[in-house]
Parts: C-alpha cells; structure tokens; sequence
C-alpha cells in the first residue's frame, strides 16, 4: 500500500516539476534577450551587463550541489521551501529595483533560491519510482526543460515589446504557487542529522566560481585559483572526518566513467544552440526575433518527445536512448556542416533531428548515472552531474566564442561543405558530428557490454534457480 500511494504522489510530483522546470529554465535564458535594452537604460558596459547571466550561472552550478548534498540529511520539502522563496524574494527585489547593483542583487537571489530545482528533478525520479519506470519521469523533467527553453526567447521578445523588461521578473514568482502542492505530495523523510562542511562546501564552490569566472572573463589567473581551491578541496574531503562529498563516489568507476561522458555530451549539446543564433544572423541576416521563431519548433518538438524518450529508456534501455541519440545528433550535425549558410527553413528541419537527440541523451545519462549510486549518494551525486554540466556547457561556449573571434578560415574539414564563406561553422559542426561518434564509442566500452555482461549472469542465476527447484 504505502509503494503504490509513493507511487501515486511521484506521478503528481512529476507534473509540478515539470511546471516549475519551465519558469526555472526560462528565467535562467529569457533575460539574455534584453540585456542590450538594460545596459542602454542604465549606461553600463556589455561585459558589465553581463553579470546578469554570469553571476546567475556560478551561483545556480554551485547551488545546484549543494541543495542536493543538504538533500541527502535533510526533508526535500524544506529545502524546496527555502529556495522556492528565495527564489520569489529574488524576483520581487529584481522587479522593484532602481539602481543596477539591485538587479545583480535580486538574480543572485533567485539563483540561490532557483538552484533547488535542478536538483529536485533529478532526487525526485530516483526517490518515488523504481528503476524500470525512472525513464519515464526523466522524460518529463527533460520535456519540462525543453519547453522553458523553446519558450523563453518568445516570451521575453512579447513581454519586452508590449511592456517592460522589468515584467519578466514578475514572471519568476509563479513557481511560489507550487509550494502547497509540494509540501502536500512530498514524504517527511528526514536525514540523519550531521555536521555540513562548510569549509569543504566552500572550496567546492570557490573552485567551480573561479573557473567559471575566468572562461567568461578569459583570465588565466583566475583559472589558477581556481584550480588552487580545487586542489585544496580534494586534500579537504580526504582528511576531514564528514567531508562534503565522500571521496568512494569518486571510487565508484561507473559513477566516475559517468560523470565524464555527462561532460562530453554536454558539450556536444550546448554547441548546437549556441552556435545556430550566430550564423543565423551572420550569414542569413536574420533578426533576433525570426532566429526565435526559426529555433522554436525544433524545441517545442523536444519537448514533446520527452516522454516518449523516457518510455523509450524504461522499454528498451538506456544503452538504446543512447545509440538514437548520438544517431540523430551526428545526422543533423552532418547536414548542418554541409548547409549551413543554406535556406532558413531547410535550418529549421535539420534543428529537429539535434533537439529530440539532445533530449535523448539527457534522459539516458541521468538515468545511466543514478543507477550507479547507492541512494544515501543520490542528492549529492547528481547535484554534481548537475555541476559538471554547467562547467561543460560554459567551456563549450567559451571555446567556440573564440573559435568565431578568429573570424574566417580556409580549412576546410568537410569536403561537401556548400558555402565556402560559411566554413568555420561548418568545421565546428563537423567536430561536434566526431564528438557525437567518440560519445557511442565510449558508451559502449563503459557500459553496454557491462550491462549485456549483467544480463547473462541474471539470466544464468535464473535458469539455477529453475534446475533447483526442479
């Protein structure tokens, strides 16, 4: 009785993270969009300016791994009262703001608050369903996160056109109404009451602040302290006697081997939506708001297969999710190397195959991961799956933003690449079709034939059993 009514409460949880997924995934990208009409208001530098998203993005990583190490002592519930509020707080203290401070003030309050629900979608799935049926609710935080990013720019271009970017802030309050319906569905399920280590936390967090810092400022000297904080964290969880993270996850090597193929395929993800809107608009000419809605039905098809893509996991494995994915990356990732430059509309189908095999993977590796983790290491665990794919998703942009910075190329990496003034996109995307290829290879070196391996030795237990009682 009490598995089937967890059960019941997991189905309700899963739709009301799937709603406050989208206002948490659209206020992280929405505010891009203005962040030219913000620094004409308020006579500020683009690189002042963009704090907005800077000092969003470090806090948010780090909060991310922390809310989900708080997650493996304390009651989820609290911890999403908390950070729901804070959230809310950030937004109010945005809204009303008169000097600019106050606007940095009040995203970095919402990131401290908002951090809570990445880590919340991937604590959730793994607590309330059992292993065969966790794809499924994957599936809906990841079509939760595709619809909040297929819709932010849309929503961001109507509400600053009709009213005021000031608006969007209001808009980040409306996940506070979940609150009761969280409180109401989640367990009292409390853990054991120990010391947190700050001091560990500290480092952690330093660390991942620093590097973040210095891919976007592109300092070098950062990039040091950064790894200094880092050092000293490893030498911190090795010595103290409740270190923030027990160094035996870091022993677990499918955990290990997880976490590494999580960065690449974040990599391989982040590159498609962050280069399409450059050459959009450098070699077609296209405004911001058309990029928008040539982007846009590409996301929302995403979104919609999310749960498709989980049944998927759930019916035929994670190994299967995998192997669609990285097919349907490296097939639009092909194409785009050799049309890019092309027709629009041809861009826009092309985009479809790259979202749903985005999708997919995110799926499948968060189901991958969480399998390898005892569940007093869920929240921590993949609070730093969450962690590294910030990381990733930063390095990725960061390097590719240099990769545009070197302006035009004559190297050539596709033969059949159409537009010659178009090839330093082309080779990108050509590398992110290799970096698609290396994904399966080491997929199924780490895991596949671990898992056919597993499946035999079941299989060989069962047909003993059979002969024993027999």
């Amino acid at each position: 009785m009490e598995s089937d009514t967890q059960l019941n409460n997991g189905d309700k949880l899963m739709r009301v993270l799937a709603f406050t997924l989208v206002f948490s995934v659209m206020n992280a990208s929405m505010f891009n969009v203005v962040m030219p009409v913000i620094s004409e208001q308020f006579s500020i530098t683009p690189s002042q300016v963009s704090w907005l998203l800077t000092g969003y993005m470090i806090v948010y990583a780090v909060g991310s791994v922390t809310y989900g190490k708080l997650a493996d002592k304390y009651r989820l519930k609290d911890l999403l009262t908390f950070g729901l509020i804070f959230f809310a707080l950030g937004s109010i203290i945005g809204l009303t703001a008169s000097e600019y401070w106050m606007i940095v003030l009040g995203r970095i309050l919402q990131a401290s608050g908002a951090a809570v629900i990445p880590a919340t979608a991937m604590i959730v799935p793994v607590r309330y369903f059992a292993p065969e049926k966790r794809g499924r609710a994957l599936g809906m935080t990841a079509a939760g996160l595709a619809l909040g990013t297929a819709i932010a720019p849309i929503v961001s271009g109507l509400v600053t056109g009709f009213a005021s970017w000031r608006l969007l802030f209001l808009l980040s309050v409306m996940p506070l109404l979940t609150l009761p319906y969280f409180r109401k569905y989640l367990n009292d399920d409390r853990g054991t009451a120990q010391k947190i280590d700050f001091l560990g936390g500290g480092l952690l967090g330093g660390g991942v602040a620093l590097l973040l810092l210095s891919i976007s400022l592109g300092n070098g000297l950062l990039t040091i302290a950064g790894l200094v904080l880092l050092i000293l964290f490893v030498i911190r969880i090795r010595t103290a006697e409740e270190p923030f993270v027990q160094p035996k996850l870091f022993g677990n090597k499918k955990y290990s081997l997880g976490l590494f193929l999580t960065f690449l395929a974040t990599a391989m993800s982040f590159g498609m939506p962050f280069l399409t809107p450059q050459f959009l608009s450098g070699l077609n000419g296209l405004s911001p708001a058309v990029i928008g809605l040539i982007m846009f039905p590409a996301a929302i098809t995403s979104a919609l297969m999310g749960r498709k893509g989980g049944r998927l996991a759930d019916e035929k494995g994670n190994s299967f999710l995998i192997y669609t994915s990285v097919s349907l990356s490296f097939f639009c990732f092909v194409l785009l190397s050799i049309f890019v430059g092309a027709s629009p509309y041809l861009i826009l189908f092309m985009l479809i195959f790259g979202n749903i095999g985005q999708i997919f993977m995110q799926i499948a590796m968060s189901n991958t991961i969480s399998a390898t983790l005892a569940k007093e290491q869920i929240g921590v665990g993949m609070g730093l799956m969450s962690l590294l794919s910030f990381i990733s998703g930063a390095m990725t942009t960061s390097v590719i933003g240099k990769l545009l910075d070197a302006g035009q190329t004559s190297i050539q990496f596709n033969p059949f690449a159409m537009h010659e003034e178009a090839l330093i996109y082309s080779n990108i995307f050509f590398a992110l079709a290799f970096l698609a290829v290396m994904i399966a290879c080491f997929y199924f070196i780490s895991f596949s034939k671990n898992s056919r391996k597993s499946e035999r030795q079941v299989e060989a237990a069962e047909r003993k059993t059979s002969s024993s009682t027999v």
